[in-house]
């Protein structure tokens, strides 16, 4: 079965890399992760795979209120492996991953 394919709307969009999308990958590079970018596979993929501490994680980089694609929703559904995590910010990425623990307020 073909999980990732080529629409042209996908082609439109594997290199355009939004600057909020650059600081997550800044981060979690700092953090000592590898990072490896799947914008060119297209289809509902997920935009980078995480390796960190023998531990690998699907991304989905989304920006403010960015929705998650139809195309990708079907491609999240049809993979068998890890859930593909969602993430808006640099802090939830290294949380996703396990490089810094979430915060709680103390009152």
């Amino acid at each position: 079965m073909v999980i990732c394919q080529f629409s042209p709307s996908d082609m439109r969009r594997i290199y355009r890399v939004d600057e909020s999308k650059k600081e997550i990958v800044k981060a979690i590079k700092k953090a000592g992760a590898s990072v490896l970018s799947l914008d060119p596979i297209g289809g509902g993929c997920p935009d980078i795979l995480v390796g960190y501490r023998n531990k690998d994680t699907l991304m989905e980089l989304k920006t403010g209120n960015g929705e998650v694609r139809a195309s990708q929703r079907t491609w999240h559904h049809r993979w068998r492996g890890r859930p593909v995590v969602v993430v808006r910010t640099p802090e939830e990425a290294l949380m996703a991953i396990g490089a810094i623990v979430e915060r709680t307020l103390q009152q």
